[in-house]
């Protein structure tokens, strides 16, 4: 049985919903780390867990209060809400300032993971001959991912819905971006892209009463790649949710040892100084999705110029994330002090 939230904590819920949707969005940060961070990622991956067949025989048979404290829902429902607001407003922002200057923009990630970083290891005390292999084997991984070349995109519905499996993992696996791990598949453009704007046009062609989309081989190929993109990521969100809580209830310092090195090696994905590749139409200008974002094909990793004033600039904003990563667990360890006084009361 979860504690009765406040009206405070309830509000800070959809906070963190915001900051993982924002987060979710950009190729190469990992909605996961949010969760990690924010201190609420065992019960966001207990509570996912949940979603299961017991869930639906309560909803089916009516028992609606028993599935609603069965499966946490209103803690799923007020980070879902977080998530759904940032992707109309914080991620459209991103999207700002990621086409006028995206090196501030990644350096101000860099330094929040750098920050999230010292925030998880600061309070990891088991570090031992169990431990210490598995947060290296982290660390490898990690960095291997963050040097793959992406792969040419592909097309075959079994491997659509394996990529949909992967693409939760920067919901569930902190350090793991969803999208860029696409990116890597090669199906970030079909899968995110092409992909949503046929549903886009689909919806707009319903609205108007047009149904010639019917007669539209492509893009009714399009939807079903959809489709099955959709159900293999509702698939990863409740196999991720179940691996997860049983090898954090089971094995809790290993696994906390394999995501501090995978976080640590992941930061080569977010590197701040390197140049976004985009898809063009043949003649140098980029190809543009339905809400006018350019579309990402790769990243071109550089190294700084040090006589260069944007370098300093970005150094900066990497010091302004690790500063922002220090003042949310100043808060955090505050308001936990606070609690605790009250209860002691």
């Amino acid at each position: 049985m979860h504690q009765p939230r406040t009206f405070l904590d309830n509000f800070f819920l959809v906070i963190k919903g915001l900051c993982m949707g924002a987060a979710n969005k950009v190729p190469g940060v990992s909605g996961g780390i949010v969760a990690f961070v924010g201190g609420f990622y065992e019960e966001f991956i207990y509570s996912l867990q949940k979603l299961n067949s017991k869930a639906l025989k309560l909803l089916f048979n009516g028992r609606f209060k028993s599935f609603y404290q069965y499966t946490n829902a209103q803690f799923l429902a007020l980070l879902i809400f977080g998530m759904l607001v940032s992707y109309f407003s914080v991620s459209r922002i991103l999207d700002y300032f990621l086409d006028r200057n995206e090196t501030l923009v990644w350096a101000t990630f860099f330094g929040m993971v750098v920050g999230s970083i010292y925030h998880i290891g600061k309070d990891f005390e088991p570090w031992n001959q169990r431990t210490i292999p598995a947060g290296i084997l982290g660390l490898i991984i990690g960095i291997s991912i963050s040097f793959l070349n992406p792969a040419k995109e592909n097309d075959n519905l079994l491997f659509i819905f394996f990529c949909g499996i992967i693409s939760v993992s920067g919901m569930t696996l902190p350090g793991l971006s969803g999208s860029f791990i696409l990116i890597l598949f090669g199906n970030y453009v079909l899968l995110l892209v092409d992909s949503v704007n046929a549903l886009y046009d689909t919806f707009s062609d319903i609205f108007s009463g047009d149904f010639d989309f019917f007669k539209d081989a492509e893009r009714m190929q399009t939807l079903k790649i959809l489709a099955i993109f959709t159900l293999g990521s509702a698939t990863g969100l409740v196999t991720f949710s179940h691996l997860l809580s049983y090898v954090l209830k089971h094995f809790k310092a290993t696994t906390t040892a394999v995501i501090l090195g995978f976080i640590t090696g992941s930061l080569g994905v977010l590197w701040p100084w390197k140049r976004t590749i985009f898809k063009t139409d043949g003649t140098g200008i980029p190809l543009l999705d339905s809400n006018g974002d350019k579309i990402i094909l790769n990243y071109q990793r550089y190294l700084p110029h040090i006589g260069d004033g944007e370098t300093w600039w970005a150094i900066l904003f990497i010091f302004l994330g690790i500063l922002v990563l220090l003042v949310l667990d100043w808060y955090g360890n505050n308001r936990k002090e606070n609690k605790q006084v009250r209860a002691a009361r």
